[in-house]
């Protein structure tokens, strides 16, 4: 399977922003996205807590081998290439591991810093690899692009809330509950909707800190991470129609309407006016857990080499 069919096939919204993309940014987009999708899954897939800790050292063994220049095989050939192509800081990486690490090991959230914390491991460096992937020229985009993943994120929290919880996951900050549910008990619909509706209102904070790192990119890479960022929000918007429930059918977005935000996205971003001249980020960024929630939690550190 190719990277671009690993990509069509698990993410439909991922697939469509990525055919937007130039033909380099794309390539490379499609190689990260692959390489993250067999990480998680190798992980998500394990059949047992040895066998999920087994994968977590194979994974960051692979990442060493990656960025010391050693041979590498399987889904790794993907991290390669975009690693030497893009200079990807090596903490990038490691702190996806770090993310899928708190899914195996049953990881509990207690409050919102919790949360935000998994949400920039599991995708907020997935934003700032993309800066380096579509050679981003300014480093003040680097944290509203991670506020993106963050934002993407916990969309996908809100709308898997039963999914995951039938894994044994439950995202949803315990301080946010009256009544945390206890294992391998149904989610109470009624209980659970105002902690959905304030996953939805947080994901919108880091949407507009999201939108506001557009201007960053070049004018093809502007449109596709727009449209995905439409595409993602709508997915919200889906689940607050249905009333913000953790069980029922699982929320989309049909192919008439990303049709429209796509048509949308297009008409917002004319004139399509150049962007900055091209080069990788300077500078790298890690998360701060120290601020209070919905500020900025994103600190500079010098980019590793």
């Amino acid at each position: 399977m190719t990277d671009r069919d690993v990509i069509r096939r698990h993410s439909k919204s991922f697939s469509l922003a990525a055919r937007l993309l130039p033909p380099v940014e794309r390539r490379r987009a499609e190689a990260l996205y692959a390489w993250c999708r067999a990480a998680d899954d190798a992980v998500d897939h394990a059949t047992s807590a040895n066998a999920a800790v087994d994968a977590l050292e194979k994974l960051r063994n692979d990442i060493d081998d990656v960025y010391a220049g050693r041979p590498v095989t399987g889904p790794a050939e993907a991290l390669r290439m975009v690693v030497d192509e893009c200079a990807v800081p090596r903490e990038y990486p490691l702190e996806m591991i770090a993310g899928f690490e708190m899914d195996a090991t049953g990881a509990t959230y207690r409050t919102t810093d919790d949360l935000l914390l998994y949400c920039h491991r599991a995708a907020g460096v997935v934003g700032l690899m993309m800066c380096h992937v579509f050679g981003v020229s300014d480093d003040a985009a680097l944290p509203h692009a991670a506020d993106l993943g963050t934002a993407m994120q916990l969309t996908n929290i809100a709308r898997d809330v039963a999914e995951d919880w039938s894994r044994g996951r439950l995202y949803i900050p315990e301080r946010w509950l009256t009544n945390v549910p206890q294992p391998g008990t149904k989610l109470d619909d009624v209980a659970l909707a105002p902690a959905i509706r304030r996953l939805l209102n947080v994901a919108d904070h880091y949407y507009r800190s999201g939108a506001l790192g557009l201007k960053y990119l070049s004018p093809r890479c502007r449109l596709a991470i727009r449209v995905a960022a439409l595409v993602y929000s709508e997915i919200g918007r889906e689940v607050a129609r249905r009333g913000h429930k953790a069980n029922g059918p699982r929320a989309f977005v049909p192919k008439w309407r990303k049709a429209v935000l796509v048509a949308q996205a297009t008409l917002e971003l004319r004139p399509n006016r150049p962007g900055i001249p091209l080069r990788r980020p300077n500078r790298r960024v890690d998360f701060d857990r120290s601020n209070a929630p919905l500020q900025s939690k994103l600190t500079f550190a010098n980019a590793s080499k």
